[in-house]
């Protein structure tokens, strides 16, 4: 496994107000087809918008639209998280 690799996590474990570039999708054809079509495609911008009180569902703005999900999908959604610009030495 590489640093990369490292750096690759569920979009289901992102934090709220955290933000990042969709990696994959590891669902079947049917559901990764809908969510391509709400823009959930690798390389889209994603921010981590708010929770449910609950925790669940989330949404998510993906280039521009807002899009809620629940965990059980969001956990087969992989996020390579955008490193904050203090972070990089």
């Amino acid at each position: 496994m590489n640093a990369k690799d490292d750096m690759v996590l569920a979009l289901s474990d992102a934090k709220v107000g955290s933000e990042g570039i969709l990696g994959s999708v590891d669902l079947p054809d049917e559901v990764s087809h809908y969510l391509a079509h709400l823009g959930f495609l690798p390389g889209a911008s994603i921010q981590v918008l708010r929770r449910a009180p609950a925790g669940d569902p989330t949404v998510y703005r993906i280039d521009g639209v807002e899009v809620g999900l629940r965990n059980e999908t969001a956990r087969h959604i992989f996020l390579q998280p955008a490193i904050p610009a203090g972070a990089i030495k």
